[in-house]
């Protein structure tokens, strides 16, 4: 049987790589074949990429060449890590996929959706999600939960994207909600500012519904 692919997005601070992993934990407590991956840095060459894109650098890296190095990591994660696993039958759960790359290098860097679109297809040889979770939260809360991640790490955990400006990620939040708005079938949007425990409750939720739909 053909396993399921689901994608956690979410702008920076929106808590869905936690919500990923109490999903994962549940669903091997429950006896299923999950595979946790993430974007970038789902594959053998992923780990290089995703330092690149994310870590901050003197050097600048342009928005196209973001897009290039985020749609290379992505088709070779695709061929290596998330078509195996769900051709054996896995559960697989990914934290950002094609969506973020619209909300980011689209919505945040203001690149052509066609373009995005054109690359996106090309990566991912027609790969979508069974579902998407976005976890959408307020714009300043986000920046808060920012904040206290750089505070406690030393600022070590801070990434590029992180040190935005709140119109970026304001943008990239406004993005989010146009691809759900855009994809009812198969995007859930959970409310982020709540306690972890509640929102905990919303992933099981949705979660639950797709295994439930794999065993019709």
């Amino acid at each position: 049987m053909r396993g399921r692919f689901i994608t956690f997005e979410g702008a920076d601070g929106c808590g869905k790589t936690t919500q990923l992993r109490r999903a994962v934990d549940r669903l091997r407590a429950l006896g299923v074949d999950v595979v946790a991956t993430r974007e970038p840095g789902g594959s053998s060459a992923g780990a290089e990429i995703r330092s690149l894109v994310l870590d901050r650098r003197e050097r600048p890296i342009v928005p196209v060449a973001e897009l290039l190095l985020i749609e290379a990591d992505r088709a070779q994660h695709v061929v290596e890590t998330i078509r195996p696993a769900i051709e054996r039958g896995a559960f697989v759960i990914c934290d950002r996929f094609t969506d973020a790359t619209v909300a980011y290098q689209g919505g945040g860097r203001g690149l052509d959706p066609a373009l995005i679109g054109t690359l996106n297809l090309i990566a991912t040889g027609g790969l979508e999600p069974d579902m998407t979770l976005v976890f959408d939260v307020d714009v300043s809360e986000a920046m808060r939960r920012l904040d206290r991640r750089a505070a406690e790490s030393g600022g070590e955990a801070a990434t590029r994207f992180d040190l935005e400006h709140a119109g970026f990620h304001d943008r990239v939040r406004s993005a989010y909600l146009d691809i759900a708005g855009k994809s009812p079938g198969r995007v859930r949007v959970i409310d982020a500012n709540r306690p972890i425990e509640v929102v905990a409750a919303d992933v099981d939720r949705f979660v639950e519904e797709l295994r439930c739909r794999c065993a019709i």
